[in-house]
């Protein structure tokens, strides 16, 4: 099986396309890792040390239905037509993968198929799922650096997926983890700045 890496940049950056391309058009490229290879093409964009805007929401949304589907038990990925037509910009499609690539390739040197059960049994599928859907959740809140880090959770959790490695799935478990912390650390001191700022207008 060829690596992810040489997959994309192939498709992408070396055969010619159009100027736009659909969502669809990444399917052709999956074969049997499609969920895992969804879930790390689209949350590449967020993930990236300098992520692309206006990714966060509408890719949000995509995987808020794959995690969903990969929860049931579902073998293929079902997503809506007007998520299917979505249309993105060859030259950004583009940028995005060669930015990506030199951490894909560090991914792909660690990866091998190993406790594959965490990927395909049933309680594994349930739990990174799971992970997977409170991430997307938590990209899509309109705060300001909000959405990297579970962006990252879910591209190192799909990697995982991907190559069947039970390992790398629950290292992105334990960034969800994180990343659920660290959003709550900055909501509750939010909320606490809010406060004293109330009490210092009221004084």
């Amino acid at each position: 099986m060829a690596k992810l890496s040489s997959d994309l940049y192939r498709y992408f950056c070396e055969e010619e396309r159009a100027d736009y391309v659909q969502l669809a058009d990444f399917l052709v490229i999956t074969k049997e890792r499609i969920f895992g290879f969804l879930f790390v093409i689209l949350a590449l964009p967020s993930a990236l040390p300098v992520p692309a805007p206006g990714y966060s929401i509408p890719f949000g949304v995509v995987m808020l239905i794959l995690a969903s589907q990969l929860i049931l038990g579902s073998k293929q990925p079902w997503l809506p037509q007007r998520a299917r037509d979505y249309q993105l910009s060859l030259k950004q499609v583009q940028r995005i993968i060669r930015r990506g690539i030199p951490w894909l390739k560090r991914l792909e040197m660690l990866t091998r198929p190993r406790f594959n059960y965490i990927c395909t049994g049933f309680v594994g599928r349930i739990v990174l799922g799971s992970a997977i859907a409170l991430m997307s959740i938590l990209m899509m809140i309109p705060i300001p650096l909000t959405n990297t880090l579970p962006a990252i959770a879910i591209f190192i959790i799909g990697f995982g997926l991907q190559e069947d490695d039970g390992i790398i799935s629950l290292a992105g478990v334990v960034v969800a983890i994180l990343a659920v912390i660290m959003i709550l650390g900055m909501l509750i001191g939010g909320v606490n700045s809010v406060d004293y700022l109330r009490e210092a207008v009221r004084n």
